[in-house]
């Protein structure tokens, strides 16, 4: 399984089955990180990092501090696609990051970024 990304009227495929989706929060200006894993069922968020609370991003029940981040599982099932939306109130985009290569994506508002999982296997 792979991960296609489809911003600016463009697809870029990545290869890997996981990756790492960031951004910076546009009121509290601090950063979250997900951990996502492309499979059959489509895209399974596996971990999730946020830098502080407060303005709808209070970390759950169940979190954990470490190292300066509230790191978390959430509970949740696998989505066929997840629609990124830009505010531009943060000064950048979505940063995606596979087997450490990083692309940053819906830089500006209105500049909506979509992800699926793709099964790229030849048979």
């Amino acid at each position: 399984m792979s991960l296609c990304i489809l911003a600016a009227g463009k697809i870029t495929v990545l290869v890997g089955a996981t990756f790492t989706l960031s951004w910076t929060h546009s009121v509290e200006k601090t950063r979250w990180e997900e951990k996502w894993r492309a499979t059959s069922a489509g895209l399974q968020i596996v971990e999730a990092r946020i830098q502080g609370s407060g303005a709808g991003m209070d970390p759950p029940e169940g979190s954990r501090f470490e190292k300066g981040w509230w790191v978390y599982a959430p509970d949740r099932k696998a989505l066929p696609r997840l629609v990124l939306a830009a505010s531009g109130a943060t000064g950048e985009g979505w940063t995606i990051c596979d087997n450490g290569t990083c692309m940053v994506f819906g830089n500006a508002a209105d500049d909506p970024v979509a992800l699926r999982a793709f099964n790229n296997s030849i048979r």
